[in-house]
Formats: C-alpha cells, sequence, structure tokens
C-alpha cells in the first residue's frame, strides 16, 4: 500500500497509509473497531476503489486487475456476506466453483475445524456465529491460495477452534503462503 486513502463522501475510512507484507509472512493488522482495518481488506480485494494511493497484489493493482488477483487469493469477509438459505456444503460448492480452482484442503480444513457432514448438510442460517465464522474460513482457504486476506477471523471463535485456526495458519505460512488478517486483539497477533 502506497499512500491509500479511501473516502465515505466526506468520511474518512483510511487515509495516506503505507504498508508491505512480504511472501511468506503472517501479517497482523490490529487497530480498535472503526479504524478502517476492513476498509483496507476491501480496498486490497478489489471490493472497493481508492480515493487515493495505491494498492498492490503480486505487482498488480487490486482495483483494475481484481479478476486476475482474485484466482490467486483467499477471502475470508465479515459474517455479512453469507448466503442463509443454502446448506453449508452448498456455499462451499458454490464458492468453489466461482473460483474455478479444486477445494483440495476442503476435508482436512473441515475435520480440523469441526464442521461435520451433518451440519454441511443444514441451512447456514441455523448456524451459530462460530459455525458460520468456520465456515466462512474453510471457504477462504479450501484452495490453499497463494495471499489470504481475513477479516477478524477469529470472531465468534471458541478457544479451541481459534487454536486450531491458528495452528492452519501455521502451517500455510510454512509452506510459503501469506495471510494478511486484522483483528483488534494483541494477544491474538502476538501468538501468531
Amino acid at each position: 500500500l502506497q499512500g491509500l486513502t479511501k473516502y465515505y463522501g466526506p468520511i474518512r475510512g483510511i487515509e495516506d497509509l503505507d504498508l508491505e507484507v512480504r511472501t511468506g509472512e503472517i501479517f497482523g493488522f490490529l487497530g480498535p473497531n472503526g479504524a478502517g482495518k476492513t476498509t483496507t481488506i476491501r480496498v486490497l480485494n478489489g471490493l472497493l476503489k481508492p480515493t487515493s494511493g495505491k494498492a498492490l497484489i503480486f505487482g498488480l493493482n487490486s482495483w483494475k486487475d481484481s479478476v486476475q488477483i482474485a484466482r490467486r487469493v483467499g477471502y475470508q469477509p465479515d459474517l455479512g456476506g453469507i448466503y442463509g438459505d443454502m446448506a453449508g456444503q452448498e456455499f462451499l460448492e458454490y464458492m468453489g466453483k466461482l473460483d474455478s480452482k479444486e477445494s483440495i484442503l476442503r476435508p482436512d480444513l473441515c475435520q480440523r475445524l469441526d464442521l461435520k457432514d451433518r451440519d454441511l448438510k443444514r441451512a447456514i442460517k441455523g448456524y451459530s456465529k462460530g459455525m458460520r465464522q468456520k465456515l466462512m474460513v474453510i471457504q477462504a482457504l479450501q484452495h490453499d491460495p497463494e495471499l489470504v486476506l481475513m477479516d477478524e477471523p477469529t470472531e465468534g471463535l471458541d478457544p479451541l477452534m481459534q487454536q486450531a485456526l491458528f495452528e492452519i495458519l501455521l502451517e500455510l505460512k510454512g509452506r510459503g503462503r501469506t495471510i494478511f488478517f486484522s483483528s483488534h486483539a494483541l494477544s491474538e497477533v502476538e501468538r501468531l
């Protein structure tokens, strides 16, 4: 990010943000609620056009080249963008087809994050917050992306599931994957 700024009319989302994340790094993006963490991730993911400055991923412009970048990125948004009427399995398959890549990590992720087959057959609207969060994490990681953008990935997860997620992220890092995640908890970032 180089001088990245995003305004919503007169309201500042982020202003003059410079940041570099290296390949194979786990980068914890800290800040209190309302600090611009989600806005930054949405700009990086090509969902928002910056007001000024640059956001580059793989040397490509995150807004202009968003389709090309998306093929190489896993994105775990906040829980607002989930299809409640779909069953969990249907949602994962749908997201997998959008990525046009094989979901090679899905079975292992479901097992490690304790999302059972019976749960995946149920409608998402009946899931607890923690189950929805696990589903969103799985959809972001199921294709073993080069870069993972995560918006507060531990929100709603119990301590055991948080630990399982941290282990998964450390393994991905060990294989050269890059993880960028937002959090408002310093202790969480320090653990990784």
